[in-house]
C-alpha cells in the first residue's frame, strides 16, 4: 500500500495545502495530523470579527470531519506529535508510529508572551487561534474598557475592530507610532490620529510593566511611570514561528523552519511552509507568500519539482479607519523614504541608491492602486 504524504498542521498552511494536493492527485493518500480538533476557519478575519458581527461559531466553515470528507483525507485532531523518527520515516502519534513518503511542516507560529509582573499575569490573553477568540468574545461581554498590548498590525487591527464595537480601547507600545516596523513614522501618526479619531487612546514610547488585579478590573503599571486601570488586556506584541517539532528532530532551524526554494528542509522528504517556515531567509506571516508556497508545494510532491517564486506581495492592513497597502522594501535596504500626500491619501515611495522602487506604503484610496506599485518592485525570491 502507498505511504500517505502526511501533514503536521490543520491551519490555513496545512489545509490550504492540502486542497492544492487534491487539485493535481485525488490518488495519493493524505493524512492531516493536529494538536486541536481541526476547524477549519479564515484566520485573518479574527481581528475584524466584532466588527462584522461574528462569533467564534460562526466564523468556523467547517470541522475536520467536514474537511476530511472534502480532501478524500485522514485527519487526526487532538493529538500532539511526539517524536519524528528521520531513519525510518515515521512519526510517532498515540504510541503508534505512522510512516509517511513525505512530511510536511505545517506547524504555525505562537504568540511572544509579555513580560510583566503582577498577580494577574495569566489573565492576558493573545488571539492566536479560534479557541482563544471564543475565550476573548466570553471575557469581554459587558466589559467597556480594554488595553492592548502592541502597535503592530495585529495591535493595531483589533484597536480598530474593538473600537467600532463600542469599547474604549487603550494602546500600550514602546514604538514611536504604530506599525513601526512596517511603515514610516509619518504614516504609522496618520493611522494613529484615524485610530484616535475612533475613540483609541495611544500610550507610546512605554510598555506595561505589571498587572495587578482590582475590584473592577486590573491596574497596568507602565515604565513611564503612569498607571492604566482596564477591564481586560489583549496582547498583540507579536508571533514566533512554531519550531520545538523540527528541532526536536534536530532538523535545521533560525528564526524558523530553514527552507530552500523547493521548500525542503535539512532532513530529505521533509519540507515545511507557512507561518513556521523561514524560506530562503524570509520569514513572511501572510496569506500571500502561504498561498505561492502550497501551490508550488504541490507540484513538488506530486512528482514536479517547483520552486516558490515571491513576487512583491502587498500586504493589507485591515484599519477601515484609515486602511493601508504596504510592501516594506528589504530589511539591509539602504535609500530614502519619498512621502507625497493627494488628498486623504498618502503615496509613501521607497528608492534605493539607484533610484530603484524598492518599496511603498499607500492608504486610505490610494490602496487600490497597490496591484500596479507591486509590478515595479523586484521579487523577493
Amino acid at each position: 500500500m502507498k505511504l500517505p504524504i502526511v501533514i503536521i498542521g490543520t491551519g490555513l498552511a496545512g489545509y490550504t495545502l492540502a486542497r492544492e494536493l487534491r487539485r493535481i492527485d485525488q490518488k495519493t493518500p493524505l493524512t492531516l495530523i493536529t494538536a486541536d480538533d481541526g476547524h477549519y476557519y479564515p484566520k485573518p478575519q479574527l481581528s475584524t470579527a466584532l466588527t462584522q458581527g461574528k462569533t467564534s461559531d460562526s466564523l468556523i466553515t467547517a470541522d475536520a470531519e467536514a474537511m476530511a470528507m472534502q480532501l478524500h483525507a485522514t485527519i487526526v485532531t487532538k493529538c500532539p506529535i511526539e517524536t519524528i523518527d528521520l531513519a525510518s520515516k515515521a512519526i510517532l502519534i498515540r504510541e503508534e508510529l505512522l510512516h509517511f513518503q513525505s512530511l510536511v511542516l505545517a506547524c504555525g507560529a505562537e504568540v511572544i508572551k509579555p513580560q510583566l509582573k503582577g498577580d494577574s499575569i495569566r489573565d492576558v490573553l493573545s488571539i492566536n487561534h479560534i479557541y482563544h477568540y471564543a475565550t476573548f468574545q466570553e471575557f469581554i461581554k459587558n466589559k467597556k474598557t480594554i488595553a492592548i498590548l502592541g502597535a503592530g498590525l495585529i495591535g493595531s487591527e483589533f484597536a480598530n475592530d474593538l473600537s467600532n464595537a463600542g469599547y474604549k480601547v487603550h494602546i500600550i507600545a514602546p514604538a514611536k507610532s504604530p506599525l513601526d516596523l512596517l511603515v514610516p513614522e509619518d504614516i504609522g501618526k496618520i493611522l494613529q490620529t484615524a485610530l484616535e479619531q475612533n475613540g483609541v487612546t495611544f500610550h507610546l514610547n512605554c510598555v506595561a510593566n505589571r498587572i495587578d488585579k482590582i475590584s473592577h478590573g486590573y491596574n497596568l503599571e507602565l515604565s513611564n511611570g503612569n498607571e492604566l486601570e482596564v477591564e481586560f488586556v489583549l496582547s498583540a506584541i507579536g508571533l514566533k514561528p512554531h519550531i520545538h517539532i523540527a528541532e526536536k528532530a534536530h532538523i535545521k532551524t533560525n528564526r524558523g523552519i530553514l527552507v530552500n526554494r523547493y521548500l525542503e528542509t535539512s532532513s530529505e522528504h521533509v519540507y515545511a511552509l507557512g507561518d513556521c517556515a523561514e524560506v530562503e531567509g524570509h520569514v513572511l506571516p501572510y496569506i500571500a507568500p502561504l498561498l505561492n508556497c502550497a501551490k508550488a508545494l504541490a507540484k513538488t510532491l506530486s512528482g514536479e519539482k517547483t520552486p516558490v517564486l515571491y513576487p512583491a506581495m502587498p500586504v493589507l492592513v485591515k484599519t477601515p479607519a484609515h486602511p493601508i497597502a504596504v510592501c516594506p522594501p528589504p530589511k539591509d535596504a539602504v535609500g530614502n523614504w519619498v512621502i507625497e500626500t493627494k488628498g486623504t491619501d498618502t503615496y509613501a515611495l521607497f528608492y534605493d541608491q539607484k533610484q530603484q522602487l524598492t518599496g511603498f506604503v499607500l492608504t486610505n484610496g490610494a490602496v487600490k492602486e497597490r496591484a500596479s506599485y507591486a509590478k515595479q518592485l523586484p521579487s523577493l525570491i
